[in-house]
Parts: C-alpha cells; sequence; structure tokens
C-alpha cells in the first residue's frame, strides 16, 4: 500500500524506492549521539552525518535517484542543472559515474572550494547571474539550446525522495525521536522528511530552520513572505522561492520554522567543530543554530539535527572560528599604549604566560599609530581558556599598564 503525507507528489514507497535505486553509489552515512551537545543544550542530541557524504552533502541522493530514472534516449542528451555548490556536485558526481555529459550552471560568486570540486568531477561549469533566480534562467537557455535533460535541485518529486532516504536512514537508526530540525531551502529535503516521519514516526515533531536573509518561511504557518535576499553563509539554504511542489508538502506539517541569523550560524559551525568534531558548512549547522536559539522547547527530547553538508572553504572556516571566540571573550585582542624603552615587551609577555594566556598575534606600531613619539603602540591577541580566564588576564594587565579592549 503507498502511504503518502498530504498534498504531496511523493510517497512512502517512492522514497523506499529511491532507496535501493541508489543504494550502490551512496553512503549509508552514520547516525551518532553526541554527549558534549546534549550537555550544552540540556536536550539528547543525535547527529545525521550527510557531511561525510563523497561529495559532503545529501544532495546526491535527490541527484542519484533521478538520473537513474533517466531514459536511454534522455542520457544520449546529457544533463544541465544549476546550483550554488552541493547539488552541482552531486549531479557531477553521478554523471560522472555513468560518462553522462553535465553541464552545471552555477551564480557567480559561488564558493570556489564548490567550483572546483564541480569541475573535479569532470562537469562543464559554467559562471552566471548574481543569484539561483538568474542562474536558472542562464541554465534554461542552454537547455532550451542544447536539449539537455533538466535536474532540478528541489522542485523534482524523484529528488525529494532522493532526499527522503536520509530520513529513512535516521528514523531506522534512532526509531524513538521526539523532534527533528531539518533547514529549509527550496525545500526538498524537508519534502523527503515530511514524507517519511508522517508515515513512520507521526508521533516526531519536525521543525524547519532558516537564514534570516532568506526566510519565506518565516512568518509560519502564516503564508509565505518575501525574502530580502542578499550574501550569506549559509549559501546551501539561499533560496528566495521554495518550490512550489515542495510548498504544499510542507505547508501545516511542521510545528515551527526558526529563522536564525548570521552570527548565529557562526556560532553554531565553531560549536559544531569544537564538541562534535564536525566541520559544517552554514546550512549544515543551520539545525543547532536553531535548536541553541530555541532550547527550552527541546529540554529533555531526544532530538536529531542532519548535518546537511560540509563544504565550507578552510579560509572562511577559519575566519567564523576566530569571530566566535572573539565575541565568547575565549580571544581577546587588546591595546596597549607603552613607552618605548627596552624590555617592556618581554614583561607583557610573562604576565600574559604566569596568567595561562596564550598569545596569538602581536603587532608593535611606533610611527603613526602611537599618540606620541616617546610612546608606542602595541596590539596583543590571547587566547584564554574561557570568558572568566579573559576577564583576569585583563585585569591583571590593567593593574600594570595602559590597556584598552578592542
Amino acid at each position: 500500500m503507498t502511504v503518502s503525507a498530504p498534498h504531496t507528489p511523493i510517497s512512502l514507497d517512492d522514497v523506499f524506492a529511491a532507496q535501493k535505486r541508489i543504494a550502490a553509489t551512496i553512503t549509508k552515512t552514520p547516525t551518532i549521539r553526541n554527549v558534549a551537545l546534549s550537555r550544552l543544550t540540556g536536550a539528547d542530541i543525535t547527529l545525521k552525518l550527510e557531511n561525510i557524504q563523497a561529495i559532503g552533502s545529501f544532495k546526491e541522493r535527490g541527484a542519484a535517484n533521478r538520473i537513474a530514472l533517466l531514459t536511454s534516449e534522455e542520457k544520449k542528451r546529457g544533463v544541465i542543472t544549476v546550483s550554488a555548490g552541493n547539488h552541482a556536485q552531486g549531479v557531477a558526481r553521478q554523471a560522472s559515474l555513468i560518462g553522462l555529459d553535465a553541464t552545471i550552471v552555477m551564480p557567480r560568486f559561488t564558493p570556489a572550494t564548490k567550483v572546483g570540486a564541480t569541475r573535479g568531477w569532470g562537469a562543464n561549469v559554467v559562471l552566471a547571474g548574481e543569484n539561483f533566480d538568474e542562474a536558472c534562467a542562464t541554465a534554461e537557455e542552454i537547455r532550451q539550446k542544447e536539449g539537455r535533460i533538466f535536474i532540478h535541485p528541489f522542485n523534482d518529486p524523484a529528488v525529494m525522495a532522493g532526499q527522503g532516504t536520509c530520513a529513512l536512514e535516521l528514523i531506522k537508526d534512532e526509531p524513538d525521536l521526539d523532534a527533528v530540525i531539518v533547514p529549509i531551502g527550496g525545500g526538498g529535503l524537508m519534502a523527503g522528511f515530511i514524507t517519511v516521519f508522517k508515515a513512520l514516526s507521526p508521533k516526531t515533531k519536525i521543525y524547519g530552520v532558516q537564514v534570516a536573509s532568506y526566510s519565506p518561511f518565516g512568518n509560519y504557518p502564516g503564508p509565505l513572505r518575501s525574502a530580502k535576499g542578499g550574501s550569506t553563509l549559509a549559501e546551501g539554504i539561499a533560496v528566495v522561492q521554495p518550490g512550489d511542489l515542495c510548498i504544499p508538502i510542507i505547508e501545516n506539517q511542521l510545528e515551527a520554522v526558526f529563522v536564525v541569523d548570521e552570527l548565529q550560524i557562526e556560532s553554531a559551525i565553531t560549536t559544531l567543530a569544537e564538541k562534535a568534531r564536525q566541520v559544517c558548512e552554514g546550512a549544515g549547522a543551520a539545525p543547532l543554530a536553531g535548536l541553541l536559539a530555541n532550547k527550552a522547547l527541546f529540554e529533555g527530547k531526544k532530538v536529531a539535527l542532519p548535518l546537511s553538508g560540509g563544504n565550507i572553504n578552510a579560509r572562511i572556516l577559519s575566519h567564523v572560528i576566530l569571530r566566535s571566540l572573539l565575541r565568547e571573550g575565549r580571544i581577546l585582542r587588546l591595546i596597549f599604549q607603552i613607552p618605548d624603552r627596552p624590555g617592556l615587551l618581554a614583561d607583557i609577555s610573562k604576565r600574559i604566560g604566569d596568567y595561562g594566556g596564550n598569545i596569538i598575534e602581536v603587532s608593535h606600531h611606533r610611527l603613526f599609530a602611537a599618540p606620541s613619539v616617546q610612546t608606542a603602540e602595541l596590539v596583543v591577541m590571547i587566547e584564554a581558556r574561557d570568558t572568566d580566564h579573559a576577564r583576569d588576564i585583563e585585569a591583571e594587565l590593567s593593574r600594570h599598564f595602559n590597556v584598552t579592549r578592542e
């Protein structure tokens, strides 16, 4: 018997069929409990590690299912898609496995890491447009000109069914969940999760999360609202308009949709790296950001977080972690106005070391930054154990030197 969520173009049977279809090329990712995150949040946290898929994202599930359903004639025509990175890599890898010609249109400012990875799978990459919608227009022009088959990143029943296989694995590993928090971009992953959970675990509450600049579901359960768009760390869910096939599935099926800002996503990325030893991109960290902003709702509950992707540029990751540590006060940036005489730098370093601080960076300015020719400005970045330790270091140094904290 086919079991469907209300108003959905896909059924549970479709998801089970997709699971069999893609099993040979898709990793069955681990489902792990995390004690550190559980202690931090007050919930019993389970992580679904889609960030360790071959392409670093759940997106290959949907791409694999859609490509597997192509006819022989369609395969000869080749495929085309548009994506900011993860779906692109999924289509590119799946196409490479069967010798299928693939063209991928990506917005011009897609992170270089994702562009390079997509090209690495042998696809022809076209950079066009300032955002997803503009890239779609270019993809449509190429599709019409070359006759390729368009593989939509989310608004396609076969893609939704493929994404739903992630939920099937999660329920098998953790069948007694109280809640699951799923990122929403175009809606394909959420559509798959709703289809599976409403059929197999209807008691599990499903929550969505979006980034503030791309939050059309921000008034949920009210009507969709306009998304302002713009630059975001969570480019994997940076979609202005969810798929028209996905919207009816999502409507009236969620407990709530959380909207998180850029700083909350940065903090979630840092927390996952530090507490769970998991590298996540912005979209992948969004569920934890939503949980951390609404901890009271989940206290004592068994909560699953799909880490949907781990494709983050190493430079961006390092900047995010440093920014988070600065906001938390675990890194101090202190500016000293000191007499320009020998030995003071050694004295400052010794006092920091005696208090257990770790000097990360030192910058010494004599000519232009200092207020007097007889003084020098010293900028020191210091790592502390925690916020209280940082305050102790600052207080100790302030007793002996003219110090300001930046």
